[in-house]
C-alpha cells in the first residue's frame, strides 16, 4: 500500500509541475492523477481531448494500451 501511495504522489506532483493538469476543465489535477490500470473509459474509439474533457473526463494520451478519456475521481463530499 506505501508504494501505490508513494507512485500516486510522485504522478501528482510530476502533472502538477509539468502544467499538464492545468487542461482540464473544471477538474483538478488530482481527480485526473489516476494510473493507467485503473482508468475507467469515459469516451468512445478516437475521441479528441476537446470532446473528451466537454463530457467532463479526463484525457491523457500518453500511456498506450489504456483509455485516453476517462471518469476522474469524484471530491469526496462531507457529510453529517
Amino acid at each position: 500500500m506505501e508504494a501505490r501511495a508513494l507512485w500516486l504522489l510522485l504522478l501528482v506532483l510530476a502533472l502538477g509541475s509539468s502544467g499538464w493538469a492545468e487542461e482540464y476543465i473544471g477538474l483538478s489535477g488530482q481527480q485526473c492523477a489516476i494510473p493507467g490500470n485503473e482508468r475507467v473509459d469515459c469516451g468512445y474509439p478516437a475521441i479528441g481531448k476537446e470532446d473528451c474533457n466537454n463530457r467532463g473526463c479526463c484525457f491523457d494520451s500518453s500511456i498506450r494500451g489504456v483509455p485516453w478519456c476517462f471518469k476522474p475521481l469524484q471530491e469526496a463530499e462531507c457529510t453529517f
